[in-house]
């Protein structure tokens, strides 16, 4: 009886091995293969899910084992409470592998359940935008990898986890012994070298300076500190001529409501001539605050203002049944979300501002592109991670939005890493992380849109039909 466990656990560890700190991403194709044989051979639905759940929960607790940290320091909710949490997260997140393990032993002996089971694990992916927290999918593992990642501007980064899964299922089969002809469902993979080829590196022809202040986020901002933080800014922020300049969300009591500071941020932006973008606090009618960016012209009057529509739980608001928890962030009051996209003109051009981890929702993303943004710009915290691996995960994720919609994308962020992203995805430019430093980083407009910057997650949402079509079916029959 320990064998199903031990193999679901197998295919937990695979997972985790594919994404930073390791990056052991060549296993991508075969990651879920123990999990699938796991549930092929168990008849128990209820002990499918039972061991899909450990599964989950091992994936999760190990690849985000920071949102401990988070909430021990900075949550203020001590080793007790920050572990307490976590492992309440873990638990929550493991049930979608739960509910994929429970549904796919249904069909493990169908001649179809090759496809089936990629899309049920596609399909559940993509509600991971649904339950609270997104992160790591399994196509994300395939940046590195330019073949899979042709797919990235036709489906988005779930038609490479699609692929991912299939390969794995084909291992699955052959592992119980299927008949050799179910394996004709992998045949439609040799395509892949008939899509478009990757956009070959090209030079950038705009520079935008982008500023990493490194701030402690937990810094007691007083009045003095305040202003010798601003007077170093101010510094960091001079520069050869540039079209851009960007400061990243910050743990900084930025209004720019406020006359002193919007005077401060004006004068910037006019003695460099420059677009001028920066994270800041703005407020609603009702005086709510909203974490927003501001965009400045060159004459320094503020030109735009983009408020961040999806909030972290716990980060930036509590959720109202988790009224004794504390928040992360030190704004007075909850962050209420903003209601719209806005895309800002710079010098020309327009650029889509999204704000930190709004990155890893990639239909939210890929309406800026659609909406018209000729470069993406990702403005971020990470701070609040310390020294931990998910400062990489978050810059990986990253440039699967780059590629998906073929644009530009600069990163920049309080702390690292702070970094241009070609519309291939690949990293262009990059700065130390954890210094407090400024650049002129390279990068390009680019105004062609992709069939996934047009449609969105058409492929995901059919995945997700099917595989719970095909479960339903099973079942009934």
């Amino acid at each position: 009886m320990w064998i199903n466990p031990a193999l679901a656990i197998a295919s937990a560890l695979l997972l985790v091995l594919l994404f930073p700190p390791f990056g052991f991403a060549i296993l991508a194709p075969v990651a879920l293969t123990p999990l699938l044989v796991a549930c092929a051979r168990d008849p128990s639905w209820k002990r499918r899910a039972f061991f899909g759940w450990v599964a989950g929960f091992i994936f999760w607790t190990a690849v985000c084992p920071w949102i401990e940290f988070v909430m021990e320091v900075h949550g203020g909710m001590g080793a007790w409470g920050g572990w307490g949490t976590f492992l309440l997260f873990g638990l929550y997140k493991g049930l979608p592998l739960a509910t994929f393990a429970a549904l796919a032993g249904f069909f493990a002996q169908r001649w179809w359940a090759i496809p089936a089971w990629a899309a049920l694990w596609t399909g559940i992916e993509r509600l991971h935008a649904y339950t609270g927290f997104a992160w790591l999918d399994l196509g994300n593992a395939a940046i590195a990898m330019p073949l899979p990642m042709r797919l990235a501007p036709v489906t988005g980064v779930y038609g490479i986890s699609f692929v991912f899964a299939m390969l794995a299922a084909g291992v699955a089969a052959v592992a119980l012994q299927r008949p050799r002809r179910e394996l004709a469902w992998l045949v439609p993979l040799v395509l892949l070298p008939a899509l478009p080829r990757l956009p070959l590196p090209r030079e950038a022809h705009h520079q935008a300076l982008v500023v990493q202040p490194n701030f402690d986020t937990e810094m007691e901002w007083t009045p003095a500190i305040t202003e010798l933080a601003e007077q170093k800014l101010a510094l960091l922020s001079k520069s050869e001529p540039a079209s851009l300049l960007i400061w990243p969300e910050a743990p900084a009591p930025f209004y720019p409501d406020e006359p002193a500071f919007r005077n401060y941020i004006e004068h910037i932006a006019q003695d460099e001539q420059a677009y001028f973008l920066l994270g800041a606090v703005g407020y609603n009618a009702q005086r709510e605050p909203l974490n927003s960016a501001f965009m400045l012209g060159p004459n320094g009057t503020i030109q735009g203002r983009y408020d961040k529509m999806n909030l972290v739980p716990f980060g930036e608001f509590i959720p109202p049944l988790f009224g004794w928890v504390n928040r992360i962030t030190h704004e007075v009051g909850d962050f209420v979300p903003g209601t719209r996209i806005v895309d800002f003109r710079v010098d020309g051009h327009t650029a889509g501002v999204f704000i930190c981890y709004e990155s890893v929702l990639p239909d939210f993303v890929r309406q800026f592109a659609r909406s018209g943004a000729e470069v993406l710009i990702n403005i971020s915290n990470d701070g609040y991670f310390g020294r931990s691996a998910a400062h990489q995960q978050h810059l990986l994720i990253a440039r699967m939005r780059a590629a998906e919609n073929r644009r530009w994308l600069i990163r920049s962020t309080n702390d690292g890493i702070t970094a241009v992203i070609d519309p291939r995805g690949r990293i262009v430019d990059r700065m130390p992380a954890f210094t407090q430093m400024s650049k002129l980083m390279p990068f390009d407009y680019v105004n062609e849109q992709t069939p996934y910057t047009k449609y969105g997650d058409w492929f995901a949402w059919s995945c997700l039909v099917i595989g719970l079509a095909l479960t339903a079916f099973r079942i009934r029959a």
